[in-house]
């Protein structure tokens, strides 16, 4: 594993490099976000103890949301509202402050504002599941007009490809990006990797990639081996807003 992933490092660093003397002396930068804060306080923890910046994006109204959200503002790093929405598939739920297909603009607007109380320090958005209501044009655009209201940015997790959500973002001028690769939606440390490298020859690319992973061990592991023997130097591991208002 450690060989090829060697050969990896090499290819991007050499990428890196062309981009560079051929575009921009600027270091590509990759912002990860964490998804699905908030349940136990030790999945967050494995990830505030890696020394770099990351973004948590915290599910309202779970025990341990607010506590979390102190706790990571205080070690410096960058909170979301994970804001839950509804997906296709009905047995799944996707838990307290959801939005629904058939809201009113009202009831989501309500539900948003008590979300963003919820979670303190947040200063942008993401869906948290929402396959089936970031498709739904009227409802996503009584969400992100509630979330421009206060102020927020708002990142496109997308769950689905047919999502509308980020180019509504952007026709009601919002700070808005949308994610380009999932880590590990395979739960196995050498795929997350390959994903992580995948993620990294996006922003040498395009000078910047979102990545999005969940509070699971391997997800950590995977990241902080990444961070320790494979990451290209030329990669600058950022906070999301690096990436919006740069």
């Amino acid at each position: 594993m450690a060989g090829s992933f060697l050969n990896l490092a090499m290819f991007s660093r050499a990428f890196a490099y062309g981009v560079q003397r051929g575009k921009s002396f600027l270091r590509p930068r990759v912002a990860l976000i964490i998804d699905d804060i908030g349940y136990r306080k030790s999945q967050a923890y494995r990830f505030l103890k890696m020394g770099v910046p990351i973004t948590f994006s915290i599910l309202p109204r779970l025990r341990n949301s607010q506590l979390l959200a102190h706790e990571i503002n205080h070690e410096g790093h960058e909170i979301m509202l994970h804001q839950p929405m509804e997906p296709y598939n009905s047995r799944l739920d996707p838990g307290p402050g959801a939005l629904y297909v058939g809201d009113r603009g009202k009831k989501i607007g309500k539900t948003i504002n008590d979300n963003i109380s919820d979670v303190p320090f947040a200063i942008g958005v993401n869906n948290h599941m929402g396959s089936k209501f970031t498709e739904c044009q009227h409802e996503i655009t009584d969400a992100l007009k509630t979330i421009k209201e206060r102020d927020l940015f708002f990142i496109d997790s997308r769950t689905s490809s047919l999502s509308k959500a980020y180019g509504t973002a952007r026709k009601l001028h919002m700070t808005t990006e949308r994610r380009n690769v999932f880590l590990d939606n395979s739960r196995d440390e050498t795929k997350i990797l390959h994903q992580l490298h995948l993620l990294s020859q996006q922003a040498q690319r395009h000078g910047h990639a979102i990545g999005i992973g969940h509070p699971h061990e391997v997800t950590a592991k995977a990241i902080g081996d990444y961070i320790k023997y494979y990451k290209d130097p030329d990669i600058k591991l950022v906070h999301i807003s690096d990436i919006l208002h740069s």
